[in-house]
């Protein structure tokens, strides 16, 4: 199957599928997966112009709703968290997208960009290993316990190999929300952190993710789990909310930026055909990633994505210096 905006050519089986994996693993997180999508994009489709960011946004919109439908109803959503990070990366997004066609056309150069940016992710995940706040961690580990011996209790009540539902405590309520500072509670425990943190980081990872073609939950995501010390079950729904919202408004920019001489030159038009097979597969995996998560170890979702974006960082540093 030849794709004419793209001009990649693949069996149409193969995006969807390939989204499938990758958002069932990530979507745990709170990711949606662009993040490793695109370099899948770039090294395997060879698909390395500037309309692979759009492109790669386009997945996200499609894909993100299966696995945020699922943490709404299960009332896992702490939305003061969602409308900051939304405010900040807006217009972060925008400036992004100018940088990547202005400054940012020539393929080795954003395969640099990519892997500095995954270099971070990576050993941002990594660190939660060897350091933080030992209360917390203590604090997180606790409530992890609490998930997985109610998910045995449920388990041996309805002798079904896994277990539905939660327990009524387990839903985000919020306290407090204001321009200093969110405090919502999870579970029995409380927990808050700085307004005007959250906003100059998501204004930040707008204008990266509006560069790489990411909605920024990739970034948001690692960084509230690991320097505020929120549980990732809390953080995961929030971050893909933000980065649905962001993607909409980043694939809107592109598109209207294609109209411009600059853009048309430069090549930016979404290929919405390519970005609609992976959003197929990535809706159904981001719902089926939200949905485990619950069963899983919050260590072992952070080292397996550690592992794999140091590995793509790593490949896309060193294919810039060779």
């Amino acid at each position: 199957m030849l794709l004419p905006v793209s001009g990649v050519e693949v069996n149409p089986l193969i995006p969807p599928l390939v989204a499938f994996l990758v958002s069932t693993m990530t979507a745990p997180a709170g990711v949606s997966g662009a993040f490793l999508l695109l370099p899948f994009q770039m090294s395997v489709l060879n698909f390395t112009s500037p309309a692979v960011s759009p492109t790669n946004l386009i997945y996200n919109i499609v894909a993100i709703p299966g696995g945020l439908y699922r943490y709404i109803k299960e009332g896992r959503m702490a939305w003061p968290l969602t409308w900051v990070v939304v405010a900040g990366t807006l217009p972060g997004v925008f400036i992004g997208s100018w940088v990547r066609i202005e400054y940012l056309p020539d393929p080795r150069a954003f395969k640099l960009f990519v892997g500095l940016v995954l270099l971070y992710l990576g050993l941002r995940l990594a660190s939660e290993f060897s350091s933080g706040s030992k209360s917390k961690k203590a604090q997180n580990k606790a409530l992890e316990q609490k998930f997985k011996a109610r998910v045995d209790q449920l388990k041996a009540e309805s002798n079904q190999k896994l277990a539905a539902g939660l327990p009524p405590e387990a839903i985000v309520k919020t306290k407090s929300f204001s321009l200093k500072t969110i405090e919502y509670e999870f579970w029995g425990e409380t927990y808050s952190f700085p307004t005007a943190a959250i906003f100059t980081l998501a204004l930040a990872v707008g204008l990266i993710g509006g560069i790489y073609g990411i909605g920024g939950g990739a970034i948001i995501a690692p960084f509230c789990v690991s320097i505020l010390n929120l549980p990732v079950y809390t953080v995961a729904g929030a971050a893909l909310a933000g980065t649905l919202i962001t993607s909409v408004a980043g694939v809107v920019f592109y598109s209207l930026l294609a109209l411009t001489p600059i853009g048309a030159s430069a090549n930016v038009s979404p290929d919405w055909a390519l970005g609609a097979l992976f959003g197929a597969g990535g809706l159904l995996g981001t719902y089926c990633g939200a949905y485990v998560q619950k069963y899983l170890r919050e260590g072992l979702v952070k080292g397996i994505m550690a592992a794999l974006i140091l590995f793509l960082a790593l490949r896309y540093i060193i294919q810039f210096f060779v």
